[in-house]
Formats: C-alpha cells, sequence, structure tokens
C-alpha cells in the first residue's frame, strides 16, 4: 500500500471490521497518529465498519441531506448499508478548544460516541443522555482518556 494512501486498513488480523478512510489530510496535522487514536476508540466501543475522518463541508451536505439541518455536526452515523461514522473536521477542533480538550482526546470521544449510537444508544431523553455518557466515560477512561463529561 502507498503510504500516502488516504485508505488504511486496521492492524492486520486485529481489525478486519474497522477501516479508517483520513479524507481530509489535515487531520494528521490536527491530531499526530490519528489511525491509531480512532483505531484504539473504536476498538474499545466495539465499533465495526468504516470510520471517515472528513470536513465541515462533507459533514454539512450529509446533515442537510438526511437530517434535515443545514450545518455541520461533529459526528453522523450510518447503519445501512454498513456502519459508518463520519466526523468533521472543524467542528471538532472548535470544540476542543472551546472546552479546552486535546483533539485527539475530543476525536476518541466522538468516535466512541459514534460507535454507541450505533449499537443502539441515544441522547434524546434525559434517562438515556445520562446512560449514554456513563458509557462513554467508562470506555474512555478503559483506554487511559478522561472523562468528557467531568468539567475540572
Amino acid at each position: 500500500m502507498d503510504p500516502g494512501d488516504s485508505r488504511r486498513p486496521a492492524q492486520a488480523g486485529m481489525d478486519e471490521a474497522i477501516e479508517v478512510i483520513v479524507a481530509e489530510p489535515a487531520w494528521r496535522r490536527l491530531v499526530p497518529r490519528v489511525e491509531a487514536i480512532v483505531l484504539r476508540a473504536a476498538r474499545a466501543a466495539g465499533a465495526e465498519g468504516t470510520i471517515i475522518l472528513s470536513d465541515d463541508r462533507v459533514v454539512r451536505q450529509l446533515n442537510g441531506r438526511h437530517r434535515g439541518k443545514n450545518k455541520p455536526t461533529n459526528v453522523l452515523t450510518y447503519e445501512h448499508p454498513a456502519p459508518e461514522i463520519i466526523l468533521a473536521l472543524g467542528v471538532i477542533k472548535r470544540e476542543a478548544a472551546a472546552a479546552r480538550r486535546k483533539p485527539g482526546h475530543h476525536l476518541a470521544h466522538l468516535v466512541v460516541h459514534g460507535a454507541l449510537h450505533l449499537q443502539g444508544h441515544d441522547h434524546d431523553h434525559p434517562g438515556e443522555a445520562r446512560a449514554m455518557e456513563m458509557a462513554e466515560a467508562r470506555i474512555l477512561r478503559g483506554i487511559g482518556l478522561p472523562n468528557p463529561w467531568k468539567h475540572t
């Protein structure tokens, strides 16, 4: 495989069910070792499918087409035809800065968040939201990352 290729399968024998696609090269400047961080978070959350590191423009278009919201969001998930998690660089970068979090930590959190959505978790109601937050915090703690819901 060409080292410059943005399509990189997970490590052989370990994650055949996860593919990371870096569609927006600026991800690699923002988050060193971005594929490794995404894979680690995805594995911890039991994710399968494709994780696409994209940009705000693409996510805004998808969000408008599929959710009727003409703005980018941090993460979109799709179950069909195959599991897919799509993340927006600009939104995640801005959110991380506003929350004073490392972009890599925020990215890992949103990969976990997307994986939980694909497993049926949601946050439409307060009880669901709290359960999802607790699951995210537990998974992130398991890979040595801080609780995104704990304000210091």
